[in-house]
């Protein structure tokens, strides 16, 4: 897609920050969504060392970036960099998207995570106002996910995670922006009684990107009435949590599309124009092709 895209002087210029950026799968993403719409877009990848971000970031701004998308392992660094974060970067303390003001010299930092992933529940058909939901793990991920359940009016948040400090940690930064939130910390030891009542559950551990990784919990505890949703995505296969959910009957929401629908919600703000969903769908899909990589 980006060939079809004619660069001129008037090009305007996003990117992916992140080391390393080669597995990134944005550019195609974005790029196609630019070709596809015809909008004098260019994303670009930017691999940067950690201890060169903060000069990168002043570059970045100063040669005419509109914005660009944050990758590890820069994302709580950069919300550091910022002059002003949302609310879902305030909570998380890490920044996936970056908003340049067009003299370069104001950045407002974001987090899309969350909101990517209420569109994506969405598109499958899973319901979150009203219900009881199940988050495993308490990172960044963990909290602009928790954030956004909050804002769509879900019932209750149980956190789930290894290290008890982390996840209480995580119920107070919510709490501390929304008072009115029903959400606690369950160890991960009772994970049974945690899953008991719960309508939706969430994986946001890391536990997927590889086959040979354990499933975030026994798969004795889905069945179809609960609803699936996995932040972890794989370029080549199904995680092996989306596919003991599909064995077990579940409503199930895929990684992929979550990246998808962060990256819509990003490419909306920095243009002001509703991206060609389709257009990014069918550019993941195809860039997660074997033969692609």
């Amino acid at each position: 897609m980006v060939s079809s895209i004619s660069v001129s002087g008037e090009t305007k210029l996003l990117g992916v920050v992140g080391s390393p950026v080669s597995h990134s799968l944005s550019p195609a993403m974005h790029n196609a969504s630019f070709a596809a719409t015809d909008q004098n877009y260019l994303y670009v990848p930017l691999d940067i060392a950690p201890e060169r971000l903060s000069e990168a970031v002043k570059g970045i701004s100063y040669a005419g970036f509109r914005g660009f998308n944050v990758t590890m392992p820069h994302k709580e660094r950069m919300a550091e960099l910022m002059d002003d974060l949302d609310v879902a970067a305030e909570v998380s303390g890490a920044v996936n998207t970056v908003i340049v003001s067009e003299q370069g010299r104001h950045l407002t930092g974001l987090n899309t995570d969350g909101g990517g992933f209420v569109e994506a529940a969405s598109e499958a058909g899973i319901s979150l106002s009203g219900r009881s939901i199940l988050v495993l793990g308490a990172g960044g991920a963990a909290a602009a996910v928790c954030a956004a359940l909050v804002e769509a009016g879900c019932l209750e948040v149980r956190i789930a995670n290894r290290t008890p400090e982390r996840a209480g940690r995580l119920v107070a930064r919510i709490l501390e922006r929304f008072p009115e939130a029903r959400i606690g910390f369950h160890p991960y030891e009772k994970l049974e009684s945690a899953v008991e009542g719960a309508n939706v559950i969430v994986n946001t551990t890391y536990l997927g990107m590889k086959d040979a990784d354990e499933l975030p919990l026994p798969g004795r505890l889905l069945g179809p009435e609960v609803a699936v949703c996995d932040a972890v995505y794989r370029r080549d296969a199904r995680t092996r949590l989306v596919r003991a959910a599909l064995d077990a009957g579940c409503s199930v929401m895929e990684g992929s599309r979550m990246l998808l629908y962060q990256g819509v919600l990003a490419q909306r703000t920095w243009t002001g124009v509703e991206p060609d969903v389709e257009a990014m769908s069918r550019a993941l899909r195809e860039a997660g092709r074997p033969e692609a990589r």
